[in-house]
């Protein structure tokens, strides 16, 4: 975490794991309140940022082999770290798939990661 915090004093901004940057402009105030703040945006960005670009190149992806896939399965909606689909019944455990690899493979941290699948007639169902 000081690590973080050091490097974004140096720089101005914090980048995620992918080089995508937060410029951090109070980094450096004078003013304690602005400058905390900063400074748990420099702890947080890499983690939450990289989260981030995890689950957006995992979306396009998704969307890809969907669409290559001719299915008529739908990707509705994005809560934080969790999509919602729309699939027909046939096309569920192709989908439970398709979204399990591109999960798991859409950036390698050096460790696996973990999803859950989850399915229902509504999104309450599903969890």
């Amino acid at each position: 975490m000081e690590k973080s915090i050091v490097t974004a004093r140096e720089k101005g901004y914090a980048t995620t794991i992918l080089g995508r940057r937060r410029t951090l402009r109070d980094i450096n105030s004078r003013n304690a309140t602005a400058r905390q703040a900063a400074e748990r945006d420099a702890i947080n960005t890499p983690i939450q940022g990289s989260a981030a670009d995890l689950i957006k190149i995992a979306m396009v992806r998704i969307s890809r082999a969907l669409s290559d896939n001719a299915m008529r399965s739908k990707m509705v909606l994005q809560i934080h770290d969790e999509l919602v689909f729309d699939a027909p019944l046939e096309e569920v455990e192709h989908l439970k798939e398709i979204v399990h690899r591109e999960m798991t493979s859409a950036i390698d941290f050096g460790v696996p990661l973990e999803v859950e699948i989850g399915t229902g007639a509504n999104w309450l169902e599903a969890h």
